[in-house]
């Protein structure tokens, strides 16, 4: 009799079938998209424009024309219009103006004048002269600001106009000098200070003091210039130094892992274009009547990194201290103390900007910039760090996220891939998974999977134009023998994107 041949088993065929369809279906649930961030009504308020296309173009042409001019005459033309804004700055320290006053539109066009001269002239001038010229601009002009309404749209584009455009002159002349006269520091107010101190890259800063720096992240660019008034900052921490040991620490907020104390050589390390050192005034009644306070707000501050786990706030929320972005460990610190930091608030208004950053997470639009923390009248600048190569990236990285919010403002959404979802959700819950217990995953506390695919798609499109823009940029330079200045790199980051998605 013949045996029967057995028959082989379905329980594994169905077994993998139904393993198959579990993972279909979970598929499929991890592919549901996030409702949608609201449409964001912005601040409401009118973002600034220079409106000086023109003009920036002459001064570039003047300064090509002054790099052919018979030296003795540009230098004779430097120092007139040197003379020139001494005279308008001698006058200010005597007079207590309003915003409108037309001084302040005349010292801005002298300034602006000078700069490119200053460019041209390079080893001929003292590049000390131009700096200090510079650094009495922004003195005289925060001290007339001390006088002025914090909250008048007057006010605020004065102060935008003065400083951020003094700022970019000296930047656009610092950019054109040879590399072994450019100044590691450019030394502002040395503000008295009660405070245990500590000397840093050859700046002596306080407890208390606040530093103000610019990342390199694209995230960065997008807070630095995602503004009203568009910046140069994306980044606050708050210096502490311990009064025994004369060791320097800060307190900063990561979009990380939250609230963190860490040493200043740590902060040094990390990406920083630029750094910027603010102290509060010693003539403030309140410093008058305790001149440890920035001390104390200081190791409050610290206090309460070190008691509990504070985690970052994507909303931007700076009334509400249960989460903190980077502004609020400053404003936050001060507080208790009868020091109300960011007298004029910023604003966040244009649809494409509101548009991006609610996509990243933001829900408010009257806050507290970085950027915007220069212009505080309590606040005396004492010192910026910027090296050549660091400050052309930082003008380059505005140039890139200038033009993709242009792409913004024409409608252009920030949106991720939604193929990548559900991978993103799967590292979502091992970073939930990590939290709990101290640890930082792949996507940040507090942003959700979707935000984090936005945020990547940001980063990849910036890069890919960052990367054009670079490449046209030394070519400008080999054939006109100068550092495109930020005029022409927009123009340079909208030839680049063209053909790109954005």
């Amino acid at each position: 009799m013949q045996a029967t041949p057995a028959q082989p088993s379905r329980r594994p065929r169905r077994w993998l079938g139904r393993c198959l369809l579990a993972l279909a279906c979970v598929y499929l649930l991890l592919m549901i998209p996030e409702v949608a961030p609201p449409t964001p009504a912005g601040a409401g308020q009118q973002a600034f424009a220079w409106q000086r296309d023109a003009f920036w173009s002459s001064l570039e042409n003047e300064f090509q024309n002054a790099r052919g001019q018979d030296p003795a005459l540009l230098i004779a033309e430097f120092h007139q219009t040197l003379a020139r804004n001494w005279q308008f700055l001698s006058v200010l320290p005597a007079t207590n103006l309003p915003p409108s006053a037309p001084l302040f539109d005349q010292l801005e066009t002298n300034f602006f004048l000078l700069a490119p001269k200053a460019a041209a002239c390079g080893p001929r001038i003292p590049l000390g002269v131009f700096l200090h010229t510079y650094a009495e601009l922004r003195r005289q002009v925060k001290r007339q600001s001390e006088h002025w309404p914090m909250d008048s749209p007057e006010t605020r584009a004065r102060l935008y106009r003065s400083l951020y455009g003094a700022r970019a002159a000296l930047e656009e002349t610092l950019l054109q000098v040879p590399r072994e006269r450019f100044p590691a520091v450019v030394l502002g107010d040395d503000e008295p200070s009660a405070t245990p101190s500590a000397t840093v890259r050859d700046v002596t800063i306080h407890s208390g003091d606040i530093l103000v720096s610019r990342g390199g992240a694209a995230t960065s660019a997008l807070i630095a210039r995602g503004n009203d008034f568009p910046g140069n900052f994306s980044h606050v921490a708050l210096v502490h130094v311990d009064e025994t040991t004369q060791q320097a620490s800060v307190i900063e907020s990561h979009i990380e892992s939250g609230v963190a104390v860490s040493p200043i050589e740590k902060y040094l390390t990390d990406t920083k274009l630029r750094i910027l050192v603010l102290r509060l005034r010693a003539e403030l009644p309140q410093l008058a009547a305790d001149p440890l306070l920035p001390h104390q707000a200081a190791s409050l501050a610290v206090s309460n990194a070190l008691a509990r786990h504070i985690p970052y706030d994507f909303t931007m929320d700076y009334r509400d201290h249960t989460r903190i972005f980077c502004s609020e460990v400053a404003s936050v610190a001060y507080q208790p103390f009868g020091v109300t930091l960011w007298m004029g608030l910023s604003h966040l208004s244009t649809p494409g900007v509101t548009s991006w950053l609610a996509a990243l997470g933001a829900r408010h639009f009257e806050t507290q910039e970085p950027s915007d923390l220069e212009y505080d009248p309590q606040l005396r600048v004492v010192a910026e760090w910027r090296d050549p190569e660091t400050l052309f990236k930082d003008h380059m990285d505005n140039a890139v996220i200038d033009v993709m919010l242009e792409a913004a403002e024409r409608g252009e959404k920030l949106g991720g891939n939604p193929w990548q979802l559900p991978g993103a959700r799967l590292a979502k819950a091992w970073s939930v998974a990590l939290n709990r217990f101290g640890k930082v995953g792949p996507i940040p506390e507090g942003m959700s999977a979707a935000t984090a695919l936005r945020v990547q798609r940001l980063k990849a499109n910036h890069a890919a134009l960052a990367a054009r823009l670079r490449e046209k940029a030394e070519k400008f330079t080999a054939e006109r023998g100068y550092v495109p200045p930020y005029w022409e790199l927009i123009r340079l980051a909208r030839e680049a994107a063209r053909n790109l998605p954005l």
